[in-house]
């Protein structure tokens, strides 16, 4: 059982890191340096605490990059 959960553990991680990698590339940002990526996302991380304006203003850019879907 334990090694059954492990691997369905392992398949999970795999998949969202697979989708995360998914958003960097709809955002067109797929070229970008990785110290890049990672300082927009720290960067954005920070403006979000505590700002519920703009994380719904970033919320609604999303949305409508993906069309119909809400994620």
């Amino acid at each position: 059982m334990r090694r059954s959960d492990a691997t369905g553990a392992r398949k999970k991680d795999t998949r969202e890191k697979i989708e995360l990698g998914g958003l960097i590339a709809k955002a067109g940002l797929r070229y970008e340096k990785r110290a890049l990526l990672l300082g927009l996302l720290i960067d954005a991380a920070d403006r979000l605490r505590g700002n519920d304006a703009e994380r719904d203003r970033l919320a609604a850019i999303g949305v409508k990059a993906f069309g119909h879907e809400s994620k």
